[in-house]
């Protein structure tokens, strides 16, 4: 069953030096994503990812298009779309302590004082955020820890879909590793539909089912992740491969040729 369907969104702003002309962000991005799903967009920097999920979550309106969430008719009070920002600090107030970030949350999606410990209990639980901080104000966690408490705070209002943008960026390779399994188990135990954006194709392949690559603004490639990255079929996907493989950004590949 398709959970969201995304039909020829497009979106501009207008160029500061010259009002009346404007600049192309999104041209007619159109997919789908089913439920219970991980879906990954990849793309260079400044090609419209992060544009497209604020456009999602309803941030920011298209200048064209639709977003179409079929997510059922007995929904929460608040936001079915929730959004990890790769600052947390967007989703986490830093002088407030974690618990009562939660128990907000909670409260916002409907949950009654009587059920209030043990859903807390159950929504830190499923992160892996240790008892002992729950009493820390945001300023005093770490940037895992930070990470992980934003995530919860979103899990808490019951989202149907969760996007995560760059949740890997400054992260070493053993935090990535561990919040990869996060996110597989987010998803296997509460069949949540994920859209993760990165810039890191290694990543992508163990995580996400399908995969989309977006270029200033389009999508040039999308499908099953195995064959996208096995057997891509656009110039732009074998540029990023490629990049990958030689850990090189896009102005040493292209001096290289």
């Amino acid at each position: 069953m398709s959970l969201l369907k995304v039909e020829n969104i497009s979106y501009s702003v207008e160029v500061k030096e010259e009002k009346k002309k404007r600049f192309d962000i999104l041209k007619n991005v159109s997919f789908e994503i089913e439920q219970g799903k991980i879906l990954g967009i990849c793309g260079e920097s400044g090609g419209g990812k992060s544009t497209l999920a604020k456009v999602i979550a309803g941030l920011i309106k298209p200048d064209s298009g639709k977003i179409i969430l079929n997510s059922g008719s007995e929904r929460r009070k608040s936001s079915p779309i929730q959004i990890l920002f790769q600052n947390h600090g967007e989703v986490l107030n830093p002088y407030r302590k974690v618990q009562c970030i939660i128990d907000e949350a909670l409260k916002i999606s409907g949950v009654n004082e009587d059920s209030l410990l043990q859903e807390r209990e159950k929504v830190l639980g499923s992160v892996g955020f240790p008892k002992e901080l729950y009493n820390r104000r945001g300023f005093e966690l770490s940037g895992g820890e930070q990470q992980r408490a934003a995530l919860c705070r979103l899990l808490a209002v019951k989202p149907v879909l969760l996007i995560l943008d760059e949740p890997f960026s400054a992260q070493d390779v053993e935090s990535q590793l561990n919040l990869v399994k996060l996110f597989k188990h987010l998803n296997s135990e509460f069949n949540l539909t994920m859209i993760c954006i990165s810039h890191d194709l290694r990543i992508l392949r163990n995580l996400v089912s399908r995969v989309i690559i977006l270029k200033d603004g389009e999508i040039v490639e999308s499908g099953l992740t195995k064959d996208v990255f096995n057997y891509p079929q656009k110039v732009y996907t074998k540029f990023l491969l490629s990049a990958e493989a030689l850990n090189l950004t896009h102005d040493e590949l292209k001096s290289s040729f």
